[in-house]
C-alpha cells in the first residue's frame, strides 16, 4: 500500500512539474508569436517599399534606354551622313594637329618662363 501511495505521489509531482513546464513554454510561445507578427508586419512594409523602388528603377531604366537609343540614332546619323568625306583625311590631319598643339604648348611654356 505504501508503494502505491509513493507511486501516486511521484506521478502527481511529475504531472505538476510537467504542467508548470507546459505553462511556461506556452507563455514563451505567445511572446515569440507576438514578436514574429511584428517582424512579419515590418517585412511586408519593407517588401512594399522595395517593390516601389523597383518600379521607379524600371521607369528610370526605360527612360535611359530611350535616351541611349536617341543618342545612338543621332550619332549614327552624324557619322553616316555628315562625316564620311572628312573621315578620309583624319589619318593625315590628326598627326598634324597633334604637332601643332605640341608646338603651341612649348611656345606658351617658353613665354611664361621668360
Amino acid at each position: 500500500m505504501i508503494v502505491l501511495i509513493a507511486a501516486a505521489v511521484v506521478a502527481v509531482v511529475f504531472l505538476v512539474r510537467l504542467f508548470i513546464q507546459l505553462r511556461t513554454t506556452a507563455g514563451e510561445a505567445e511572446k515569440t508569436l507576438v514578436e514574429v507578427r511584428v517582424l512579419v508586419q515590418k517585412l511586408s512594409e519593407l517588401d512594399l517599399e522595395v517593390k516601389a523602388r523597383v518600379e521607379e528603377l524600371g521607369d528610370m531604366l526605360g527612360t535611359s534606354r530611350k535616351a541611349v537609343v536617341g543618342l545612338s540614332e543621332a550619332t549614327m546619323l552624324v557619322t553616316s551622313k555628315l562625316l564620311p568625306a572628312p573621315v578620309k583625311f583624319l589619318p593625315l590631319v590628326l598627326p598634324v594637329a597633334r604637332f601643332v598643339v605640341r608646338q603651341m604648348k612649348t611656345r606658351k611654356e617658353k613665354h611664361h618662363v621668360e
